[in-house]
């Protein structure tokens, strides 16, 4: 939301009807009719969630382009802009139930769950299961029925911590190149805008090759119990949180080449940053209680 104030600003500006919420609904269907699909064996469920994904993110672009166009165009007022900063706030704050449900599920798990599972009143029907966690022991997994295969955990060394520090720093960049927005010094928001996005997608490298390793080295996969349910459900909807960051952040820094926003006006830009910085303070406390505890 940048820039252009006209004479003619309206005091709040209503869109005309857009087919753009219709359109995203039957993405999101196919994603999740896939996603359920795929998890559960079906084959066909993976095309139909590339297809949902596809879609949606084409829609996503024409909406976003029509809302850059409405911005520059001079129609969003000092009003519009609350608005979006009232949106985005209790879109993160979703956002955060959100991870703060799968959290409770790891420590109910960790903390009742597991520990009742080995007690004295499933010792007749599970007298072999161990009751710790990770839900792994030397040699044999928490499984008595034979069940899960034997897999090992993923420690915090070293691609976890490697993922720590890049999204450390990319907290730092992008605040780097908000000031420099501020201070009117264009060239250098750009240049540290695009070492952001770099940072952004080197972690998503990363994280691919650590989900590689966990499947072919360590045989951790969705299916391996509760602790690989869990840490693939957290590490996943996390990653995917990047890469929607990172996009963000991309489509701000080509907004910027464009000419796009001013010192005094620059929500769009403030928006993706807040998202940015969610993002890594979730990181911070998967980063510990996943991978350390």
């Amino acid at each position: 939301m940048s820039t252009s104030t006209h004479g003619s600003t309206p005091y709040y500006y209503v869109p005309q009807p857009s087919r753009h919420p219709a359109f995203a609904a039957f993405g999101l269907f196919w994603v999740i009719l896939g996603a359920g699909q795929w998890i559960n064996g079906i084959q066909w469920g993976k095309w139909s969630l590339f297809f949902g994904l596809a879609w949606l993110f084409g829609v996503l672009f024409q909406w976003f382009r029509d809302a850059v166009r409405e911005s520059e165009g001079g129609q969003y007022s000092r009003k519009i802009d609350l608005s979006y900063r009232w949106s985005m706030s209790w879109f993160i704050f979703s956002e955060v139930m959100f991870f703060g449900a799968f959290f409770t599920a790891l420590w109910w798990m960790r903390s009742h769950s597991v520990p009742s599972l080995g007690g004295l009143d499933n010792a007749l029907l599970w007298p072999d299961f161990k009751a710790t966690w990770p839900t792994v022991s030397p040699g044999s997994t928490a499984s008595p029925g034979g069940i899960v295969e034997p897999f090992q955990t993923m420690g915090p060394w070293p691609l976890p911590t490697i993922n720590t520090a890049l999204l450390l720093t990319s907290g730092v960049t992008l605040t780097i190149a908000h000031h420099a927005l501020v201070a009117g010094k264009r060239a250098k928001t750009i240049l540290w805008m695009w070492i952001t996005v770099i940072l952004g997608a080197t972690f998503m490298g990363v994280q691919a090759y650590e989900y590689i390793h966990a499947y072919r080295d360590l045989n951790l996969k969705l299916t391996s119990g509760a602790y690989g349910s869990t840490f693939f459900m957290l590490t996943g909807f996390h990653g995917f949180h990047v890469l929607v960051g990172m996009l963000m952040l991309l489509f701000i820094t080509l907004r910027l080449m464009k000419g796009h926003f001013t010192p005094q006006r620059h929500f769009g830009f403030e928006g993706a940053a807040w998202y940015w910085h969610f993002v890594d303070v979730v990181w911070l406390g998967l980063y510990v209680l996943v991978y350390w505890l």
